[in-house]
Formats: C-alpha cells, sequence, structure tokens
C-alpha cells in the first residue's frame, strides 16, 4: 500500500488561498478553527485542512437574514422614518 505524500503550505501560502491576511489565519489556527503544526520555528497547514475548512465554511442558503435589516414599509418611508425626523432638532438647540 502507497502513502500519499502530505502537501505542505507554509501560512502565507495558506492564507493566500485562503483569501484572508496572515493575521486571521493565526486567528483561525489559535481558535481551533484550522488545524496547523510547528516544526521548528515554522508554521505549516496541511492542504487537505485547508480544503476542508474551506468546505466547512460555507454558507447555506436563508441563514444570512439577521445581516440585513427588515424591509421598510411604504408608510414609514414616506414619513422618513423615525431617524429622519427633524422636527425637534430646534427644541434641542
Amino acid at each position: 500500500m502507497s502513502e500519499k505524500q502530505i502537501e505542505w503550505l507554509n501560512t502565507e501560502t495558506a492564507a493566500r488561498r485562503l483569501g484572508i491576511t496572515t493575521r486571521t489565519l493565526y486567528r483561525f489556527i489559535n481558535e481551533g478553527g484550522l488545524p496547523a503544526y510547528r516544526m521548528g520555528r515554522v508554521i505549516r497547514v496541511k492542504q487537505t485542512d485547508v480544503d476542508a475548512f474551506i468546505e466547512s465554511s460555507r454558507i447555506q442558503p436563508g441563514t444570512l437574514s439577521h445581516l440585513y435589516p427588515d424591509p421598510i414599509s411604504a408608510q414609514d418611508a414616506q414619513e422618513g422614518g423615525e431617524s429622519g425626523d427633524d422636527s425637534d432638532v430646534d427644541a434641542v438647540r
């Protein structure tokens, strides 16, 4: 049986593959989200672990509704909403 050779990535290459900074990569490693290995003074990441991390980070449809506000009703838009009401500005001064 032949063993498949491990493909190691340095932190710069792993971060570039993920599209993040090395600082963010170190945070993911430190928080336990991405396995990494110290080999002497350098840190290495397995390419298979990076690929698995990418797949585990996939967003499921319908799970981001908390990131955008509720639609504004036509009445609120016509009235300018509470934040757009400047009628009390002179009373504060």
